[in-house]
């Protein structure tokens, strides 16, 4: 996937460019525009299933894990094709490469895809489902190579943990992980984090990296509530 991103600032914007033929995959309404050399489509997000059965396990992913019902496809339809896309949420912008080391992405994180890269929707532990806040009961797991695009809220960072010991990031900022990497969710301390103000937590083991979001939505909405008007 050959692009160009405007900045690494708070609102950056993907420029994509697509040859004849060449397809990309994009998250649902991120386009903003094209060059009308390229066309758009959007295609049931089965994970390969197809009839009844997998338009059924479609929806019922879409429902519980609030992953979108369809994957957006754009396909250059002359030479020079172009097409930019930006996030819903406010931050950051982070290429990954997966191949030799596949990923693990929590929902709403994803942007953007080479198409010789597909994901998995995998199914969490119902513990862990009831626990995390984020990712419900599905995450995405990718497969095949090429480069993936995903996007946080507030500045993204990238961690690389060396095994020796555990290591613990609040469930809110987990944007994706490699997926050699062991991971738990559990509550931060006393009763669901009460003592501390904290919730439930990421406890990674293993050697391999982490993206972080700075800031999460979570947090902003209750900031936000106080002044929200109340209905009378």
């Amino acid at each position: 996937m050959k692009y160009q991103q405007t900045h690494n600032g708070t609102f950056p914007l993907v420029t994509i460019s697509l040859n004849q033929g060449e397809e990309v995959k994009v998250e649902r309404g991120s386009m903003v525009f094209h060059n009308g050399k390229v066309a758009i489509e959007g295609k049931m997000n089965s994970n390969g299933e197809g009839g009844l059965g997998g338009l059924l396990k479609s929806v019922a992913r879409s429902v519980v894990s609030g992953e979108s019902f369809f994957i957006t496809t754009a396909k250059g339809t002359a030479p020079g094709g172009q097409i930019a896309i930006a996030p819903a949420s406010i931050g950051g912008i982070r290429e990954i490469q997966a191949g030799e080391k596949q990923w693990c992405i929590n929902d709403g994180s994803f942007l953007a895809c080479d198409n010789t890269l597909t994901y998995n929707i995998e199914r969490q532990s119902i513990g862990k489902a009831i626990l995390g806040g984020t990712g419900g009961l599905f995450i995405m797991k990718t497969s095949g190579s090429g480069t993936m695009l995903v996007n946080s809220f507030g500045d993204l960072l990238e961690i690389e943990i060396d095994g020796s010991s555990p290591f613990v990031i609040d469930n809110q900022h987990v944007i994706a992980w490699e997926s050699n990497l062991r991971y738990e969710l559990k509550i931060a301390s006393g009763t669901f984090g009460f003592t501390t103000g904290e919730g439930i937590v990421n406890e990674f083991n293993g050697q391999g990296k982490i993206l972080v979001q700075t800031r999460n939505a979570a947090s902003l909405a209750k900031i936000l509530i106080p002044f929200l008007p109340k209905s009378q």
